[in-house]
């Protein structure tokens, strides 16, 4: 891609629209999540090619199938019985989009007598910049691990009365009390995963062990429009922590990715498995879960994921419910359905992310190739590479947003 001379002018505008505040968040509809797109703090500016993937993407809501069969029968099914006093009401969720299986949200309408709004979501940032800008409705989000505890810091969230999630036992237990929200006060894991690579085997040629393969390759790729962990992937090939907070080294690590990014045909909003399938890119920064739905779709071996040997992203999505929530039993309710074993096992079948759910792993309700498979459940020896992205002050994850958007006007974008 063209190269862009970067002037100093340029910093300060994109430093100043980064200060300006979202407009006011349309109601928990399909139309949320558009405006959403347009009210985010940080606007996207995607590569031409990957823009009308983007919006489509944030216009839409997912697709579900038909529940299963009566309340008895998938009562029956899931093992799950809706509280009495809960039933009847509304749940505005946001999430992540193709993150929940095509039939649970229709199930749970159906054991709770309830009506079920689902709006997606492209990206962390997104997320964030609607609740800061006020929560339009929503009863449920699902944030990763950092961006709980941002939104913990900032009081976006409502803490949990556990007693309301019974099932909350079936959590494994490495993945409870974390770091970044101790106790579980305002947040129950969803899913799990890594961010790496996602290549066409035939177009490469090669199997693919490095990031430097990635940044050294001469054919179109596309990155993640993911600042942190993307900079993070950068500063960890420069042997700094991937969390720092010194300017300099953040600096170097938006040189390192404009000097290797001449091929990057798209800055992809979580959709880098598209541009894979359509031959657009023959090699993606993406989530894991992303490629091997792919994989599976195809039902070949054209592609491929892996987590480059230096390291990469390890990160937990969360169930939580926003403050300004208009339905809080009735979301918690949800939170201890998806936690029951048969229907976090069916979540995580279609997701092909990591359970954490370890009643569904116990039981023998994960496929065998998907829980065998090391680029979902991680080995020993990758784990011990992998870093999370940690909650940073707001003037260093300020660097890191100036910095990411610098590389894509570097690189073209």
């Amino acid at each position: 891609m063209k190269k862009y001379i970067f002037a100093v002018l340029m910093i300060g505008l994109l430093a100043l629209a980064a200060c300006q505040p979202a407009s006011t968040p349309a109601p928990a509809t399909e139309a949320a999540t558009e405006a959403a797109t347009e009210a985010a703090a940080e606007p996207s500016p995607t590569p031409e090619g990957a823009a009308q993937e983007a919006e489509a993407e944030a216009e839409a809501t997912e697709e579900r199938a038909p529940a299963r069969g009566t309340r008895e029968e998938i009562e029956a099914y899931t093992g799950w019985t809706c509280p009495e006093e809960v039933r009847g009401g509304t749940l505005n969720i946001y999430n992540w989009s193709t993150y929940i299986a095509a039939d649970t949200v229709s199930n749970f309408e159906v054991l709770c007598d309830a009506t079920v709004t689902y709006d997606v979501f492209t990206g962390n940032e997104e997320l964030l910049a609607r609740l800061r800008a006020g929560n339009p409705g929503y009863d449920l989000i699902v944030p990763s691990d950092w961006v709980v505890a941002v939104m913990i810091t900032e009081e976006l969230l409502l803490p949990l009365t556990l007693d309301n999630i019974p099932n909350f036992a079936n959590v494994s237990a490495d993945l409870k009390n974390p770091p970044y929200d101790p106790n579980n006060v305002y947040s129950i894991p969803y899913q799990w995963g890594t961010l790496g690579i996602g290549y066409n085997v035939e177009a490469v040629g090669a199997e693919i062990t490095s990031w430097n393969q990635m940044f050294e390759y001469a054919g179109n790729v596309a990155w993640l429009e993911d600042p942190r962990s993307v900079l993070g992937v950068a500063l960890l090939m420069l042997g700094f922590d991937p969390n720092t907070t010194d300017a300099a080294q953040i600096e170097q690590a938006r040189d390192y990715l404009a000097a290797r990014g001449s091929n990057v045909r798209a800055i992809a909003v979580d959709d880098g498995q598209a541009l894979l399938e359509r031959g657009e890119v023959d090699m993606t920064i993406e989530y894991n879960g992303d490629i091997f739905q792919l994989i599976d779709a195809c039902a070949c071996e054209t592609y491929a994921y892996v987590v480059p040997q230096e390291g990469a992203n390890i990160w937990v999505d969360n169930m939580a419910i926003p403050v300004g929530a208009q339905n809080q039993r009735l979301a918690e309710a949800f939170i201890d359905y998806v936690l029951a074993a048969q229907v976090g096992a069916d979540i995580s079948n279609f997701t092909a992310y990591a359970s954490p759910n370890q009643a569904s792993i116990d039981q023998g309700l994960i496929e065998a190739d998907l829980l065998n498979n090391p680029g979902i459940y991680p080995t020993a020896e990758t784990r011990a590479n992998l870093f999370f992205i940690n909650e940073l002050p707001a003037d260093a994850a300020q660097l890191y947003n100036d910095a990411w958007d610098q590389v894509k006007i570097l690189i073209g974008g």
